[in-house]
């Protein structure tokens, strides 16, 4: 039966084409310190960043800020180029793969009260605690990367 699997297995992994996804990297700078917001995934509860479908008529960027706002409550200065992208799984069972960008976020405003605080959990963490949070390692390492770019 593993031999069976192994002998199908590529590490190619190809995805729907045109899908593609855009999140937000929500962050802010406190007295020179680097904080990210992460929030719940609605069917799995762990810690990532809002992501969603590119809607129609908008940029990939103004997307992401739309899930942002949705998703974490936050709005901000949003980037016009992805600090990295990741792959993750999609559907409601999570069985198709979908490339998503993630476009960073100063945040300027968090509100009280937005879209799906009640589907989601919102918390703010440094670097190491977002490493210890974060479900998939390719999302630290993305926070990684902004990080750097960010304490020059």
């Amino acid at each position: 039966m593993v031999r069976d699997f192994l002998r199908n297995w590529s590490t190619k992994v190809e995805t729907v084409p045109g899908l593609r996804q855009s999140g937000a990297l929500p962050y802010s700078v406190v007295d020179g310190r680097v904080a990210f917001l992460l929030i719940t995934s609605r069917r799995t509860g762990r810690w990532i960043f809002p992501k969603g479908a590119i809607e129609p008529d908008m940029t990939p960027w103004d997307s992401a800020a739309l899930e942002a706002m949705e998703e974490a409550g936050v709005r901000g200065e949003i980037a016009t180029t992805p600090v990295g992208s990741y792959r993750s799984g999609a559907g409601t069972d999570g069985s198709e793969l979908v490339d998503i960008d993630l476009y960073p976020l100063r945040v300027e405003a968090q509100l009280d009260i937005w879209k799906e605080m009640g589907e989601r959990m919102r918390h703010w963490a440094i670097l190491p605690e977002a490493k210890r949070l974060l479900s998939d390692p390719a999302l630290y390492r993305i926070a990684e990367t902004l990080h750097r770019q960010l304490v020059r």
